[in-house]
C-alpha cells in the first residue's frame, strides 16, 4: 500500500474536501484525485463518495480512516521524537574498537562529558566486524581500507616503535641495524600465530622466529618491561615507559611503516547527527589524546 496516498486520503477526510486537502498538501488537485483513485483500485473498494459539496466517507473509507488516522499520528509523533533526540544529541552510539586501545578510552570519556545524553556501547574485538550484521554505527580500523560498501575517514597516522628494556640491552648490546636483532629474543603481535612475522624497518626487513606471539599489545609491553624480549609497540603504550627510561626506542634511523587509523560507517546509511558529532569530535580532539612517534 502506498503510504503517501494513505496520508493524502487522511488529509481529505480531515479537511472535508479534495480541494482543501490539495491546498493543505500544496499539490495539484488532479494529482491528489488521481492518487486517491489509485488507492481505491489497489484496495478494490470505494473510499469516498464525491459530490459538489465535498467528499463523504464510505463505510470502507471510515474503517481505513479510523486505523490509518491513528497510525499516521503515531508515526508523526515518532518522527518528531527521533528528530528531537537528534537535535539534542540523545541516544545510543554503537562503536567497535580494537582491544586495549587506551587512547580511545580517554577520547570517549571526553566525548561523553561533552554529550552526556549519548549512551555508548563498545564492542571490543580484533575481528573485522560486519557493521550492518553486528549492529555497529562506527568501527575503528587500523591499516589500509578497501571496502566499497564503507565510507572511511582517516583521522590519524602513527608509527609503532621497536623497544627493549635497559636490562636486555646490557645483556645483548644496542643494535645498530635490523640484522642485529637476530641475536635478541623477540615477541610479536599476530592475529593467528603465523602472520606478521616480518618487520619492515626503513628500507630493511627483519624476519624473526619469535618466542612469543600474541594479539594483545599489553602483554607484549609487559614482557618488554620485564626484560624478556624485544618487541614493537604502538606509541601510546611505549611513550610513557620510554620517558621514564624503562624502555628504549631502538633503531631510530630505521622507522617502522606508518599505521593509518580510519573510522568506518556504511556508505548506504545516512549518518545520523550523533554519528556526525562523533566523527567531528574525533577529528578535533585526537591531537591531544594520541601522539605520533
Amino acid at each position: 500500500m502506498d503510504l503517501n496516498a494513505v496520508q493524502m486520503f487522511v488529509m481529505v477526510v480531515r479537511t472535508g474536501s479534495l480541494t482543501a486537502a490539495a491546498e493543505r498538501l500544496q499539490i495539484p488537485l488532479p494529482t491528489l484525485s488521481r492518487r486517491i483513485r489509485e488507492l481505491e483500485r489497489e484496495l478494490k473498494v470505494q473510499l469516498l463518495e464525491r459530490s459538489v459539496r465535498g467528499a463523504k466517507l464510505t463505510a470502507s473509507g471510515m474503517r481505513l480512516y479510523e486505523h490509518a488516522g491513528r497510525s499516521i499520528e503515531v508515526l508523526g509523533e515518532s518522527m518528531e521524537a527521533v528528530m528531537g533526540d537528534q537535535a539534542q544529541l540523545r541516544g545510543l552510539l554503537r562503536l567497535s574498537l580494537p582491544p586495549s586501545f587506551k587512547p580511545w578510552w580517554d577520547l570517549l570519556a571526553a566525548f561523553q562529558k561533552k554529550y552526556p545524553d549519548i549512551r555508548l556501547h563498545i564492542y571490543s574485538t580484533d575481528r573485522r566486524v560486519d557493521l550492518v550484521e553486528d549492529g555497529v554505527d562506527v568501527a575503528l580500523r587500523v591499516g589500509a581500507i578497501a571496502h566499497e560498501a564503507m565510507v572511511a575517514r582517516k583521522v590519524i597516522a602513527y608509527r609503532h616503535v621497536v623497544v627493549a628494556s635497559q636490562a636486555l640491552l646490557e645483556e645483548f648490546g644496542i643494535p645498530s641495524t635490523p640484522a642485529e636483532l637476530h641475536r635478541f629474543p623477540c615477541a610479536i603481535w599476530s592475529q593467528d600465530g603465523h602472520s606478521n612475522r616480518t618487520w619492515r624497518l626503513g628500507n630493511d626487513t627483519f624476519e624473526h622466529s619469535a618466542l612469543l606471539s600474541t594479539n594483545d599489545y599489553a602483554h607484549l609491553c609487559e614482557r618488554a618491561l620485564s626484560g624478556d624480549v624485544v618487541t614493537e609497540l604502538p606509541p601510546f603504550l611505549a611513550e610513557k615507559y620510554i620517558r621514564e627510561g624503562r624502555l628504549v626506542a631502538l633503531l631510530p634511523d630505521h622507522l617502522m611503516p606508518t599505521q593509518q587509523i580510519n573510522l568506518l560507517y556504511p556508505s548506504h546509511r545516512h549518518p545520523s547527527t550523533i554519528v556526525r558529532a562523533y566523527l567531528e569530535f574525533c577529528k578535533n580532539e585526537l591531537g591531544s589524546v594520541m601522539h605520533s612517534t
